[in-house]
């Protein structure tokens, strides 16, 4: 009798155990999928008022991390071409001073403002400077570049000038190569579809 209660126990321990792996497994995956949206962030503007992504349901968003001093930094000419061309209640560029690629966006804030709007002309919201890699890596950027947060892939920034598209509901659709313009096909194409 005793052998009988041990080899019963011993099953539904078992059996326990496999459904509570099982479980797990369900729920990790359930994890690794769950899309969320950029429209839980708020972060501070250039000029120190708060930003909050909310604001943009709605529109498509392309999230770029820029850069004073860099080779790719006359990509604000065609960023700034594009806000105009196509900037409205359906579209928005936001884009995200970053120091963390040789040190080539070392201003302040007023001086990556007065340098954006001298010699680009920017008018699209440019947010205050960020971290967008590393242990220091600001959380909207943890969103931007690991698929357990964003549910579509993980990515890491390559450059100054790397590029997010974001739908009308706040969700990643599509990263694109610092080198890409911004006046590429492919990005004009998102934005007219």
């Amino acid at each position: 009798m005793k052998n009988i209660i041990l080899i019963l126990t011993v099953l539904l321990v078992g059996k326990s155990q496999i459904q509570a792996q099982k479980l797990k497994e369900v729920l990790n995956a359930n994890e690794v999928t769950m899309k969320q949206n950029i429209y839980q962030f708020k972060v501070e503007s250039l000029d120190g008022s708060q930003f909050d992504f909310s604001t943009l349901r709605g529109k498509k968003v392309l999230v770029v991390n820029t850069a004073s001093k860099c080779g790719l930094t006359p990509q604000y000419t065609d960023l700034q071409a594009l806000y105009e061309e196509y900037g409205s209640d359906k579209f928005v560029i936001v884009g995200f001073p970053a120091n963390d690629f040789m040190k080539q966006e070392p201003g302040t804030a007023e001086e990556i403002a007065e340098f954006c709007s001298k010699n680009y002309g920017v008018t699209f919201p440019m947010m205050s400077k960020i971290t967008v890699k590393g242990q220091e890596m600001h959380p909207l950027y943890k969103f931007l570049t690991q698929k357990s947060k964003n549910g579509l892939q993980d990515s890491e920034v390559e450059w100054n000038f790397q590029k997010y598209l974001l739908n009308e509901n706040g969700e990643l659709v599509k990263v694109i190569n610092p080198k890409v313009s911004p006046k590429d096909e492919s990005i004009v194409n998102w934005i007219k579809g």
